[in-house]
Formats: C-alpha cells, structure tokens, sequence
C-alpha cells in the first residue's frame, strides 16, 4: 500500500508543480515539477504512517 500512496503523491504533487510553473517557462515548470515531487515523497509517507499503518 505504501507504493501506491508514494506514487499518487508524487504524481499529484508534481503535475500541481508543473501547472504552477508552466505559464514562467519549461525550466521553471521543471524545477517546481521536481520540487513537487519531493514534497511528494514526504506528503505520501506521512498519509501512509498516519492513516494507512
């Protein structure tokens, strides 16, 4: 279950920094993309210790 948290975290938080960059240029959207799937890495093991544990 913890993988599947991790993925949909990731994917969420890093199409969200994409869109939040996109309209500043492809590098911008690139990097908050990246940075969003590290906030990603984070939100997803969290949910999975708090709730799915």
């Amino acid at each position: 279950m913890k993988k599947i948290c991790l993925i949909l975290a990731i994917t969420l938080c890093s199409w969200l920094g994409w869109w939040l960059g996109e309209s500043f240029g492809i590098m911008t959207a690139y990097w908050l993309s990246f940075a969003g799937s590290l906030v990603g890495v984070i939100v997803g093991c969290s949910i999975n210790r708090r709730y799915l544990n």
